[in-house]
């Protein structure tokens, strides 16, 4: 694979071939950040069966990396709080930019493509104002850092683009936090997360707040779901005997659905859902905790629970087939169709907190 993607990448530069595509860099499925067997850190190319088809080398341990619509390049982001994130071309293998991020700003380890894939969108904190901002990069220029705007609020995390094509929606997790901190939460008494929704000139166009008794409850991570359908990830911040639900379902002009499972099932995900996705058929969620070693599922039109799966320190999860692929920090890659897998695959490696479906 490796001579492959080097012949490839020459007839290129040649200009003897087509421009590249994800079927050149060994056709993918999913992407990955990982700790490597040998101590190094890498974003790493998943096949359909779990096989490795490629690994790029990172400088440090990774988040969340977006994939480029539609050539094989993708971008790591370094884990919250890094003020830098690498362009990888997954053909060659080897990095060809840096995006670092603007003085007093950190990146929140996401970001997301235009529709075309002329533009990068990446969810930053503005620590010197405790803002959440949303950067906007021209990846048909190198990466050129060509304009910003509100996130519509503090501490945004993950960030999608919807079905039309046009709107971003955010998880403004409302945590603030610093660099001079680490990764300390600062304003855990006044934090008010939210779920927002802009258009292409970074106008809010629809934003929703959880109700009072659940203003801890952080909002980290989204997947989007049938009929423009958004499912949101929570972290809670607040007394750990409390239990609120950690699954969120909205959909515009229509109030939000808070979801859990029964409370014995409930209380194994410690308050901490890792992250979350909707299955390849578009009928069930899923999320997952790293800290329960669970990974539970839900109904998308009538949100009733559907079980629960155990596996130590799963948290990587995304859509395929008519289920779900999901990864743990022990190295395991497994599909489930309901709550049966259909294969497993282990690596000698601990993945990381987020998986990414390449479409």
């Amino acid at each position: 694979m490796k001579n492959r993607r080097s012949f490839l990448a020459g007839m290129l530069a040649a200009g003897l071939c087509p421009k590249p595509t994800w079927a050149d860099a060994g056709s993918p499925k999913f992407l990955t950040a990982a700790r490597m067997s040998d101590g190094g850190h890498a974003l790493v190319g998943l096949g359909g069966k779990g096989a490795i088809t490629f690994r790029i080398d990172l400088p440090g341990r990774g988040h969340a990396a977006a994939a480029h619509p539609n050539r094989p390049e993708a971008i790591a982001f370094a884990r919250r709080p890094g003020t830098f994130a690498i362009i990888l071309d997954c053909l060659s293998g080897q990095p060809v930019n840096l995006v670092e991020a603007p003085p007093n700003r950190h990146f929140c380890g996401h970001g997301a493509y235009s529709a075309d894939g002329e533009l990068l969108f990446t969810t930053e904190n503005d620590f010197s104002r405790s803002l959440g901002v949303v950067g906007v990069w021209d990846a048909s220029k190198g990466y050129v850092r060509i304009g910003e705007m509100s996130s519509g609020g503090v501490g945004p995390h993950d960030m999608q683009l919807m079905a039309d094509g046009q709107t971003l929606v955010v998880a403004n997790g409302g945590i603030e936090t610093h660099p001079d901190s680490g990764r300390a939460k600062l304003n855990l008494p006044t934090m008010r997360p939210n779920l927002s929704y802009m258009d292409p000139l970074g106008r809010v166009t629809d934003q929703i707040e959880l109700e009072p008794e659940y203003r801890r409850n952080s909002i980290r991570h989204l997947a989007i779901g049938p009929d423009s359908t958004v499912a949101f990830a929570l972290q809670w911040q607040g007394n750990r005997s409390q239990r609120p639900p950690l699954l969120g379902i909205h959909r515009r002009g229509i109030a939000e659905r808070l979801l859990a499972a029964p409370s014995d099932d409930h209380g194994r995900m410690q308050g901490y859902a890792g992250s979350v996705a909707v299955s390849g058929d578009r009928t069930k969620i899923a999320i997952t905790s790293p800290r329960g070693g669970v990974l539970q599922i839900f109904d998308v039109a009538g949100g009733s629970y559907l079980g629960q799966l155990h596996s130590t320190d799963v948290c990587g999860i995304c859509p395929s087939g008519t289920g779900f692929v999901f990864t743990t920090g022990t190295g395991l890659v497994v599909e489930l169709n309901g709550l049966s897998e259909a294969w497993r695959v282990r690596h000698a490696c601990n993945w990381d907190n987020h998986l990414i479906h390449i479409a």
